[in-house]
């Protein structure tokens, strides 16, 4: 059981009796931090009395998984970006849920058809522009990133990282892979520098003036705007929702899945729909500042604040599938160097 591994750690300890304290857990691998979900358990325990074991893991839930095999103690996975959660499938670690509930939560664009995996909460990759030196409009689609006018001006991340990974994914579903190599190696021609750090580090190079713009997730403007030593960077900055030629503004998305070993399917269940609830839904949108995918939740009124964008509808699961496609052509135009 998960008391065998010192990486565990407890989360939704609510008052239980001892016998129900045996009777009633659910065992979960996650990729998410530890102050972001549990407040979710936190909830989850209260109003069902099963209590969450929660190892958090930083890279290997797959092979953790595979190895474990059939012994796993690991009854549901949280996981970011649809590469993550199609490997899971791939490899076999997951099981197919059943539920009306999930279903009606949520929507189609936003589970597998093969109820193997289901989103819970979406995220933009925007533009986060100098309130100084951008001016309003003056960016409209991810297509024009590449247009020298750009020049010496642009921040990212590593090209290799899975947001970009998925952002890349989506111009080789739109545009092919011969229009997105020459797109990149436009892109990588407007770099300010070179691509290093995460997406908070970008904005904190446009609030020092290294660069106007960069590419970033919606909900790192929150984080920013939470953490005192970071408000100035978000302060520095506007949210800027550019769009594919034709097409909506690209999301990616967190999920979860029960895995195929579940020791304890019933309450895994109960927690997969918990979190699929418009109540659970709403902490992770005022908790995380990303956007609920059951539409009878809110979003926060900060990320209501940043403004309204119409999503891309490629099909996430194509975004997966041409991930080896967007790596191969991150490394032939040489992005990071």
């Amino acid at each position: 059981m998960f008391s065998r591994f010192q990486s565990f750690v407890l989360a939704g300890a609510m008052a239980l009796t001892p016998l129900a304290a045996q009777a009633a857990e659910v065992n979960v691998y996650s990729y998410r931090q530890p102050d972001l979900i549990k407040p979710l358990f936190d909830a989850f325990t209260k109003n069902t009395g099963i209590k969450v074991n929660v190892a958090f893991l930083k890279k290997g839930m797959v092979e953790k998984l595979v190895a474990e095999g059939k012994r796993s103690p690991a009854d549901v996975v949280l996981t970011v970006d649809i590469a993550r959660l199609a490997a899971l499938v791939d490899a076999g670690v997951t099981q197919p849920v059943e539920s009306p509930v999930l279903e009606a939560n949520i929507p189609a664009g936003f589970r597998d058809k093969n109820k193997q995996w289901f989103g819970l909460t979406s995220r933009a990759r925007v533009v986060f522009a100098s309130k100084d030196r951008v001016k309003p409009g003056e960016i409209t689609t991810y297509e024009d990133l590449a247009s020298p006018r750009w020049k010496g001006r642009i921040c990212i991340r590593s090209g290799l990282h899975p947001y970009n990974l998925a952002l890349f994914s989506a111009m080789i579903a739109h545009h092919g892979p011969d229009y997105t190599r020459d797109w990149l190696k436009g892109l990588r021609a407007n770099l300010a520098r070179k691509p290093q750090g995460n997406d908070r580090g970008q904005v904190k190079a446009i609030w020092a003036g290294e660069c106007d713009i960069s590419l970033g997730n919606t909900y790192y403007m929150g984080a920013m705007l939470k953490k005192p030593g970071q408000q100035k960077w978000a302060d520095a900055v506007k949210i800027m929702f550019p769009h594919f030629e034709g097409a909506g503004t690209h999301v990616n998305l967190s999920g979860m899945a029960m895995t195929k070993a579940a020791p304890h399917k019933d309450e895994a269940l109960k927690l997969m729909e918990f979190l699929s609830s418009p109540a659970a839904q709403e902490i992770y949108a005022e908790v995380n500042f990303e956007y609920p995918v059951n539409p009878a939740a809110k979003v926060s009124d900060l990320v209501a604040s940043w403004g309204s964008f119409t999503p891309d509808d490629v099909d996430l699961m194509k975004l997966a599938t041409l991930r080896k496609t967007a790596l191969r052509l991150v490394e032939e135009v040489n992005f990071d160097h």
